[in-house]
C-alpha cells in the first residue's frame, strides 16, 4: 500500500539538546575507537593512560549533558 505525500507527518526540526546528545555520543564512540585502534597497534604505558583519560573524559561529558538540568538565574530588581 502506497502512502501519498499529502499524508506524511511534517518534518520536525532537530533541537540543540538532541544535537548535543548525538554529538557527545559520537565523541564517546570515536574516542573509544581511536583508543582501541592504537592499543591494537601498540602503546606505551603513558599512551595507555592518555587513552583511558580521553575515553573517561568523553563519557563524563556525555553523562553530564544528559544529567544536568539548566538552572535559571535569579531575577534582579
Amino acid at each position: 500500500m502506497r502512502v501519498s505525500h499529502l499524508h506524511r507527518k511534517p518534518l520536525r526540526m532537530i533541537t540543540s539538546k538532541e544535537l548535543i546528545d548525538w554529538a557527545t555520543a559520537s565523541l564517546v564512540v570515536i574516542s573509544g575507537a581511536l583508543a582501541g585502534h592504537y592499543a591494537a597497534v601498540g602503546m606505551t604505558p603513558v599512551q595507555w593512560a592518555g587513552a583511558v583519560a580521553s575515553v573517561l573524559g568523553s563519557v563524563t561529558v556525555a553523562v553530564a549533558v544528559r544529567v544536568w538540568t539548566p538552572v535559571k538565574a535569579p531575577q534582579r530588581d
